[in-house]
């Protein structure tokens, strides 16, 4: 008889009810204290989520806490007083000059704090997450980030947006290239072209069809995403992700989730989150002999939460 190794399955085993819960009491204490309990919410839900999520019957866990995104949040605070700053006093003063002098600040303010709060993002997330007791990491170099978003951003502006697959895929690549799951790493092999082409198809076929392919676009991104993932072990070994998704699937969550989110009057978000999270990892399947066994600590905690919070008030998000 011959020993086959078990398949290496992802599983969302939360329920709706226990997150409608966390989410209820996360926004009624943020709403008492005037937004002060944020962080400590923020960290709850992170909490629940990971632990929720299973990769071969083990549980993420999230170490992040209130108190380190509490200091993140003021200093994030505080550094985006600084860039609106100088927009508001004109704004309030009525001073062209200064509302002139605070958008230029903006502008090139948030251009530079880009690359700033991805590496942080990632330096912060990656370090609190773990499985099975080992930690995640990130290695990325902050100013390889600064390179990529300069050049593509500027390439991108040139190009009235067209260079934003090349940009966008730049990005991929560096950064999941530099996460560890301890001793080992992850690898993303995305084309800025074929992103591009796959844009440009999914956006024309969906005007053409009066939004119906909108579906079957939404599918091909998620397998474009999953499909060029890879981890890699030391010993030569890797585990390919591959995605399992269909238009259909696609088309039978997304119409559901609305249903339900605009038939209970935004009550039941929680339930439709929980429908997305299930399908997400319901369609993700892990190929390879790699011995997950075998992976050892390499990675340091990093507590600064500080860029996490800046990335969350800026609609900035990170991969994990």
């Amino acid at each position: 008889m011959f020993l086959t190794t078990p398949p290496k399955r992802l599983a969302f085993l939360g329920r709706p009810g226990d997150l409608f819960v966390v989410l209820l009491v996360n926004m009624l204490l943020t709403f008492i204290t005037l937004g002060l309990y944020y962080p400590w919410a923020k960290a709850r839900r992170l909490s629940w989520y990971y632990e929720h999520t299973e990769l071969d019957g083990h549980p993420f866990h999230f170490h992040g806490t209130g108190n380190e995104m509490f200091k993140g949040f003021i200093k994030a605070i505080g550094l985006l007083l600084l860039i609106y700053g100088t927009y508001i006093v004109g704004v309030l003063m009525e001073e062209v000059k200064l509302v002139v002098i605070g958008v230029l600040v903006m502008f090139v303010g948030l251009l530079l704090f880009i690359p700033l709060i991805i590496h942080g993002s990632l330096r912060y997330r990656s370090s609190r997450s773990s499985w099975r007791g080992i930690h995640f990491g990130y290695r990325g170099q902050l100013k390889e980030l600064y390179r990529i978003c300069l050049r593509d951003g500027l390439l991108t502006l040139i190009t009235v947006g067209i260079y934003g697959s090349w940009l966008t895929i730049h990005l991929r690549n560096y950064t999941v290239g530099h996460l560890r799951y301890g001793s080992t790493s992850f690898r993303y092999k995305g084309d800025g072209a074929a992103f591009f082409l796959l844009n440009l198809k999914g956006y024309l076929l969906t005007v053409f069809t009066l939004g119906i392919y909108g579906f079957w676009w939404q599918r091909d991104l998620f397998n474009y995403y999953v499909n060029n993932l890879s981890w890699e072990h030391p010993d030569g070994k890797r585990i390919q992700f591959r995605s399992t998704a269909t238009g259909g699937g696609f088309f039978s969550l997304m119409l559901v989730n609305v249903l339900i989110v605009v038939f209970t009057l935004g009550i039941g978000f929680a339930w439709a989150e929980v429908r997305t999270m299930r399908f997400v990892l319901e369609h993700i399947a892990l190929d390879g002999d790699a011995d997950l066994n075998a992976v050892v600590q390499t990675e340091q905690e990093h507590k600064n939460a500080m860029a996490d919070d800046l990335g969350d008030l800026l609609d900035i998000g990170v991969f994990i």
